[in-house]
């Protein structure tokens, strides 16, 4: 059995070689402008993500969501971390702070702009959640999971997922709102929403994932 799968493995390789792969005229059509002018944003990454495989996007928040709930079942009967160690020296207190104000600053500029130039609600997220990570390893545990309840960033992340879902449905119904004029910050339909519902959910499902792996296995 080995022998046949070398064998097809050689065939495959010799067809890669041999037969020239087709390709398409493009010579009167351009992807990018086309996706431009379809989602109404200059980014046609976010025009892709968020209108023309707006399908797969939701599948992945929803991935992401499943995720989260993944990491609170299964470190949920361990316990807890008796004693949780942070940084304390200063000057690794400062690094941390300023670094976290820029990719909290950073993340809010990728949310809002991710439709009009290189970004977008994943990579706000991101930049969110590494923000949220700088604080928690200057932080106490208890003051960062105050905070989180306070603000009930839970309710929010399952709010946030859920009108994205909403909203994905009706794009892919059909029901767009206007793309206004190209180029300016209220633009591109429902693209600039979903953006700002996606570095929501991602930013504060990371704040969940990092209270977790902080109270049942310490600073890292």
């Amino acid at each position: 059995m080995k022998w046949l799968y070398v064998a097809a493995g050689i065939a495959l390789f010799i067809k890669f070689l041999i037969m020239p792969n087709p390709i398409a005229d493009t010579s009167d059509l351009s992807i990018v402008e086309a996706v431009v002018q379809d989602s109404g944003v200059p980014n046609a990454v976010s025009g892709i993500i968020f209108r023309n495989r707006l399908y797969d996007t939701i599948f992945e928040v929803i991935v992401f969501t499943l995720s989260i709930m993944g990491a609170q079942f299964l470190l949920a009967n361990e316990r807890p971390f008796c004693t949780i160690y942070r940084f304390t020296d200063q000057p690794s207190i400062v690094l941390a702070q300023l670094g976290a104000t820029i990719a909290a600053i950073v993340g809010v500029e990728l949310a809002i702009r991710g439709h009009l130039s290189p970004g977008g609600g994943f990579a706000a997220g991101v930049a969110g959640g590494t923000a949220i990570g700088l604080v928690a390893i200057t932080s106490s545990s208890e003051w960062m999971e105050s905070i989180y309840q306070r603000w009930h960033a839970a309710t929010w992340e399952k709010v946030s997922v859920l009108v994205f879902i909403v909203l994905s449905v009706l794009t892919l119904a059909g029901v767009e709102l206007p793309h206004g004029e190209l180029g300016v910050l209220i633009s591109g339909g429902a693209v600039p929403l979903l953006n700002i519902l996606v570095a929501i959910k991602v930013a504060l499902g990371s704040w969940a994932v990092v209270l977790i792996f902080i109270r049942y296995r310490g600073l890292l």
